[in-house]
């Protein structure tokens, strides 16, 4: 966590910058930029790019697509946007190539698996379980932790089973889906402990910072130390519901609240903007109790049926967490705001899923901006 008062001696790190500490290691640099003149770039040949470059290139592509387009994803390891075309559509496979991205023929669309969705929201939104689309299998994955058992199992097999062959599947977790609240750097209120995500800048200028939205709802102030003196006051939060998130905004309007993510061993990572995930992106997550951890997006747009309720529309990653994580920073690093945390289940022993209220939507809704 950074947000008020550093020491001078931490160092930012713009961007990707290189990094001198094991905790931060795993920030080091890639080499990503594509060869000019190669083979990757002649026109209808798939082209390598960033996570950011291929998120900005779906937002266009997946419009034009219409009927045709059933979902897309970040081949890491290639550097390449994968878009998924249903059927045998030899114009839109064209169309996509000409954009620079892969075509993949799979059998359904979009918006069937928003459509199978929807169902599972009415048919079997039970606590302990959640869903999400998954663009690399093309298919719905719905995941119920140890909890659903007996009637509610049933329940849910039978939900899956309407949708039809090939449109959904089920996998089980060993863990139990909770808000990751412990009772970053670390906030603390009420007897809880988050924490921070991002700070941000208010509509007033006002100087604030983002966390997780049932942290907000379990305590109005918040302070730097358990039993401390508030520095922080709730001034919105979302939880269950529509996300998971809440603006908090610092006592004192003359605090210092750089933007950036403290990534551990004095190391600051500069964030440079707010961005929207994508499946297949690397991302790193910063939280009080289990420190720097990296993984990748699974999924997006997931629902999660939490013992307090659901929640709807977070970024699904496989990157662990555990209480004492909720409301930290998930990024990218280049230094651009993800993601904050919510919960999931398992631990940074076994592993397990874990789910973030998306930044981009939460600055939205509570008017603010990074930096």
């Amino acid at each position: 966590m950074s947000h008020r008062r550093i020491p001078k001696r931490k160092a930012i790190l713009a961007g990707a910058g290189a990094v001198g500490i094991a905790a931060a290691a795993i920030l080091l640099p890639n080499a990503n930029a594509s060869q000019s003149g190669s083979e990757d770039d002649r026109p209808g040949s798939p082209g390598k790019m960033s996570a950011a470059s291929a998120s900005a290139l779906l937002q266009r592509l997946g419009k034009q697509l219409g009927d045709s387009y059933g979902g897309a994803y970040y081949d890491a390891a290639a550097q390449q946007l994968v878009v998924n075309v249903v059927g045998d559509d030899s114009e839109a496979d064209a169309q996509v190539r000409r954009a620079g991205a892969v075509a993949r023929s799979v059998q359904n669309s979009s918006t069937a698996l928003k459509s199978a969705t929807d169902s599972l929201s009415r048919r079997a939104a039970v606590p302990g379980t959640a869903w999400a689309v998954d663009p690399r299998t093309n298919q719905v994955v719905v995941t119920a932790d140890r909890t659903v058992t007996g009637g509610r199992w049933d329940r849910l097999e039978s939900a899956v089973e309407a949708l039809g062959d090939g449109v959904a599947r089920i996998q089980k977790s060993a863990g139990e889906f909770k808000p990751f609240l412990e009772g970053g750097d670390a906030v603390f209120g009420g007897g809880s402990r988050c924490s921070l995500g991002f700070n941000v800048t208010t509509q007033d200028g006002q100087p604030g910072f983002l966390t997780a939205g049932h942290c907000g709802v379990a305590a109005e102030q918040w302070s730097e130390e358990a039993g401390g003196a508030p520095v922080g006051t709730v001034q919105e939060a979302v939880f269950p519901g529509e996300g998971d998130f809440a603006l908090v905004t610092y006592d004192d309007p003359g605090t210092e609240a750089p933007s950036a993510v403290d990534v551990g061993g004095g190391q600051l990572l500069e964030i440079q903007q707010a961005a929207d995930a994508a499946v297949g992106q690397e991302v790193f997550r910063m939280g009080s109790t289990t420190g720097l951890r990296d993984g990748q997006v699974t999924g997006l747009n997931a629902t999660v049926n939490y013992p307090e309720g659901t929640v709807t529309g977070l970024i699904q990653t496989d990157v662990c967490a555990e209480p004492g994580d909720s409301g930290g920073a998930l990024f990218t690093r280049d230094g651009a705001a993800v993601g904050l945390t919510s919960g999931g289940s398992g631990d940074c022993t076994s592993g397990g899923e874990t789910f973030f209220q998306p930044v981009t939507t939460a600055l939205e809704a509570v008017g603010a901006q990074i930096g």
